[in-house]
């Protein structure tokens, strides 16, 4: 099984210039914990930015989510797979590298996002 099989392609992004407050408005809407970091340029690298990430900024360190940028909070650059990597490639990434979600690019453009639970969901589907 490839990437391109189970990962999600209507991909929710925010921009690297919006406050906190506006991530985190995007996610309640979209009832997500973490987006992806647009690209500042071309040849610029996404990011990601996760509950984790502002919990830690904001709760932790007093941030003000009206001050904060994404871009001064997010995991940059977000670790990245092609879509035509073998799923077991990329649970033993996630595993190596501890993360739970990870960009799925093409030509270094956005085609689709893969999550821990994406894998976890294929794999209890094939269990009776």
């Amino acid at each position: 099984m490839l990437v391109k099989d189970i990962m999600i392609t209507e991909v929710v992004t925010v921009s690297p210039f919006a406050t906190i407050r506006e991530a985190l408005s995007i996610m309640k809407r979209h009832n997500l914990k973490s987006l992806v970091v647009e690209k500042r340029a071309d040849h610029d690298a996404y990011g990601l930015i996760t509950y984790t990430n502002i919990l830690k900024t904001v709760m932790a360190e007093e941030g003000d989510i009206d001050l904060l940028n994404v871009y001064d909070v997010c995991a940059k650059p977000a670790l990245s797979v092609g879509k035509s990597l073998a799923v077991k490639h990329v649970a033993s990434m996630m595993s190596d590298h501890r993360v739970k979600r990870l960009v799925v690019l093409e030509d270094n453009e956005l085609v689709g996002f893969i999550a821990m639970d994406d894998l976890m969901d294929t794999l209890l589907a094939n269990i009776e």
